[in-house]
């Protein structure tokens, strides 16, 4: 099926980034993997003990951890001079109480962060700026693999390098566990970890009884709808707190992986209760939410006539998915059920 454009979006142009994947952030991600579970096993320093697989007990080091990748890491000591390579593996590092001397330019939370030296974009990192700060640790983005030359290059650098990213729910609480065990942090991720769980289960009570659908929708360059489908963060967050999604079940299409390309007339089939909008680019771009109703045929959709139910989702916290988890499920709850 041959796509129509859509003028009026015309303005957000070349401005819709990849926030699909979102694992990078502000950098340009593009690509998505499935996490492994994190599995922790102590450095080879006795024979006949079998691997533990508990992450409670206190870190002990030398370490050996499998990161999001199923690469087996080896830790000598604890971290203290850390690098992290895109806005999540920063706001993981800081969620698990500790901080980083090197970030990518757009990792800006939390407010700490800022102070470390920016080593270039994600996609483009300066290793010989990250070599200057002598890490005992690198922390680099697990949601890399269309890049595989990036990866040999960070792994190129010597450095211990574990890879810790998030495109869903299940791998932010795998993440937090990862570095909370690395930086022997546990009281400190397993608080968080609780305040995500919370935040999910308390969105997902105040939702139930509403029994809603939505779509979330981003824009290309050329006009184009893409929704959501569960494979996604977006998609996911919706999938955990009871939403129906009318786009799971679509085809795989178009530039953003875990998305599907929606023509008009698809979303008029939908008919979703709610309209959930996406606009990466800053202001004075006009947002996404601001641009559907002026759509003629979407002015007669349920999430149109009914106030508050087309929303502009918080860009921020989608670009670095993470422990801001929590906001995006109080921002759906709110959205949805008004509280």
């Amino acid at each position: 099926m041959r796509i129509r454009r859509i003028p009026v979006l015309l303005m957000l142009g070349a401005a819709a980034l990849s926030i699909a994947t979102a694992a990078c952030g502000d950098d340009d991600s593009t690509s998505t993997t499935t996490a492994t579970a994190t599995t922790v096993v102590p450095a080879a320093t006795t024979t006949g003990s079998p691997a533990s697989t508990t992450t409670q007990a206190a870190t002990s080091y030398p370490l050996k951890v499998k990161d999001l990748l199923g690469r087996e890491v080896e830790i000598k000591a604890k971290p203290k001079t850390i690098v992290a390579m895109s806005p999540t593996a920063t706001e993981l590092v800081y969620a698990a109480g500790g901080s980083v001397v090197g970030r990518t330019e757009t990792a800006t939370y939390p407010e700490a962060a800022k102070s470390a030296k920016s080593i270039g974009n994600a996609y483009q990192p300066s290793m010989e700026t990250v070599l200057s700060l002598k890490p005992d640790l690198i922390v680099a983005d697990s949601v890399f693999d269309a890049q595989p030359q990036l990866k040999s290059a960070i792994e190129a650098l010597g450095v211990p390098t574990i890879f810790a990213g998030a495109d869903s729910y299940q791998q932010v609480i795998d993440g937090l566990n990862l570095i909370g065990k690395v930086l022997d942090s546990k009281a400190a991720t397993d608080k968080v970890i609780a305040d995500v769980t919370k935040a999910r289960d308390e969105a997902k009570a105040a939702i139930a009884s509403k029994k809603v659908s939505a779509v979330a929708l981003i824009a290309d360059q050329n006009q184009v709808l893409y929704a959501a489908k569960e494979k996604s963060y977006a998609g996911d967050i919706m999938k955990q707190v009871g939403i129906t999604n009318p786009a799971a079940n679509e085809p795989d299409s178009g530039p953003f992986p875990g998305y599907t390309t929606l023509a008009p007339e698809k979303l008029v089939q939908f008919n979703p209760d709610y309209i959930f909008t996406i606009t990466p680019a800053p202001q004075p771009v006009p947002r996404l939410s601001t641009l559907i109703p002026q759509i003629p045929p979407f002015k007669g959709l349920k999430a149109v006539t009914t106030p508050g139910h087309v929303v502009e989702a918080p860009v921020e916290i989608l670009q670095a998915p993470g422990p801001r988890i929590i906001e995006a499920f109080q921002a759906l709850q709110k959205a949805v059920a008004g509280q």
